[in-house]
């Protein structure tokens, strides 16, 4: 006897001749049907988990406790953060597992079918800057690696660079790459696989790592003893606000194509508790191993190292170095193949789908990755890292709060998948763009950033993600129950 189709799952009922001919479809980005999704609830914790255990996580509450928070503090902050961008991320999963559709053509919804590149491509920006240095930093690991098992491996090629490489980093970067390469090209099916097993390896090998510390240090060390510098609610509270965005921020790519995943899902129950309980629990365990790790080397090397590569370096056992070393690489693959290849591929594949396949997105990702020079961007943190992507969760969050106010709100949750492909059609607005949207996205951009031209609104900036969205979400909901009339006629239209 057949299991009966969940209510809150939905498939196209047939693809016919007039879809297949649109330019707006090809087989990656059509709907996944019902027979197809197989993640489980196991899978989405596995994904969460393999997301968050990498090495800008475990150094996360290093950046707050820099700030004067004590090891308390920080772990509040970065828990609530995750608890709060983690409402978006399941809003905006919904969809993808009630109708197996990526985030850009769930994005023509709300954007038009032509407009949702907008919000797609400035999705992909992001990601691509991400990849790269990510690529870098496991090919850095790598070289560390090859480094401590190969003897004068960091002799190879002498003084020569290429584009500021040196050769044994270059041979190292690129090994790294084709590896990410090679399992995006064999397809989601293969990263759900190499997700299963990644995420609870590097659990295990962090906690190993936690444990040996701990014991080399005879104790916990004295950084879980330290009051901090935030010591009255009011200091406190002249740093939390904008650490709390900064935690809200590091996964506000993510919350917006998460579709890209759920679309697999068995059902909505599945994505939900595995998301739930991969991400915020993952965050804060893995960054309190990074806390009390870090406690300890202060006892074993005489200073605090937030860095698992700086640490790992230290040992003396080519075994341990072994394993270290291939712990940080897979952590690396699992966050960057996840998190920065995924969603590009699916975005650049939007501009032209009959042109552009998942894969072939993946590898102009891959490319890009390798164009902007990630070693050169990373040489002058102020250039990019700290000024350029501190400015994207004010970009995504009007972006969220748009789609998320029109699947829900003004739409209660009904899609018509068929008018998704379709350059006439029901989703094609003016011209393929809809211009609520675009005026709701201005506003909600220019609110959220303009305290970088003006000073004197700097605070807007430092809520950034917050501002935009609660600005876009606003615009783009008075904009729509002001012309009931057009509301009506796409309800009609779309029972």
């Amino acid at each position: 006897m057949e299991e009966p189709v969940q209510k809150d799952i939905c498939e196209l009922d047939n693809i016919d001749e007039d879809i297949l001919q649109s330019k707006l479809y090809n087989s990656d980005n059509a709907p996944i049907p019902i027979n197809g999704r197989t993640w489980n609830t196991y899978n989405f914790t596995a994904l969460w988990v393999g997301m968050a255990h990498c090495i800008p996580t475990y150094m996360l509450a290093s950046s707050l406790i820099s700030l004067g928070m004590n090891w308390k503090q920080a772990l509040f902050t970065i828990t609530l953060g995750n608890l709060i961008v983690l409402i978006p991320i399941l809003l905006n999963a919904h969809p993808g597992a009630k109708y197996g559709i990526n985030f850009p053509v769930f994005s023509r919804v709300s954007f038009g079918v032509l407009g949702a590149n907008i919000p797609a491509l400035l999705r992909a920006v992001v990601a691509c800057g991400w990849f790269g240095i990510n690529t870098y930093i496991g090919g850095s690991a790598l070289n560390v690696l090859f480094s401590a098992i190969i003897p004068r491996w960091n002799t190879i090629g002498g003084n020569f660079e290429i584009a500021g490489l040196s050769v044994p980093m270059g041979i190292t970067f690129m090994i790294f790459w084709s590896l990410e390469m090679f399992i995006i090209f064999r397809g989601m099916e293969e990263l759900k696989k190499f997700e299963n097993w990644a995420a609870p390896m590097v659990m295990v090998l962090t906690f190993i790592l936690m444990i040996w510390a701990v014991k080399s240090a005879h104790g916990f060390g004295p950084l879980l003893s330290e009051t901090g510098k935030l010591n009255t609610f009011n200091d406190f509270m002249s740093v939390f606000p904008a650490a709390l965005t900064s935690m809200v921020g590091y996964w506000a790519t993510l919350s917006l194509n998460i579709p890209d995943f759920t679309r697999y899902a068995k059902g909505q129950k599945e994505q939900l508790i595995g998301q739930s309980i991969g991400l915020p629990l993952t965050m804060t365990i893995f960054s309190a191993m990074g806390i009390i790790i870090t406690s300890a080397t202060v006892v074993i090397y005489g200073k605090s190292m937030w860095s698992p590569v700086d640490i790992i370096s230290k040992f003396n056992n080519p075994f341990a170095i072994l394993i270290g070393f291939f712990g940080i690489v897979v952590a690396s693959l699992s966050v960057n193949i996840a998190a920065n290849i995924v969603s590009p591929a699916n975005d650049f594949s939007n501009l032209s789908p009959k042109h552009i396949s998942f894969k072939t997105g993946g590898l102009i990702t891959g490319i890009i990755g390798i164009l902007i020079m990630p070693w050169k961007l990373l040489a002058d943190p102020s250039g990019y890292v700290y000024v350029w992507l501190d400015t994207y969760s004010g970009i995504l969050g009007p972006i969220a709060a748009i789609i998320i106010c029109d699947y829900w709100i003004i739409r209660k949750k009904n899609i018509n998948l068929r008018e998704l492909y379709l350059l006439n059609g029901v989703y094609t607005y003016n011209k393929g763009f809809n211009p609520k949207a675009m005026i709701s996205l201005a506003v909600g951009i220019v609110a959220a950033l303009i305290g970088k031209i003006i000073p004197s609104l700097n605070i807007l900036s430092n809520y950034a993600w917050f501002v935009g969205f609660g600005v876009s979400f606003v615009i783009y909901y008075l904009i729509n129950i002001s012309s009931m009339e057009d509301k009506s006629k796409v309800e009609n239209l779309e029972k």
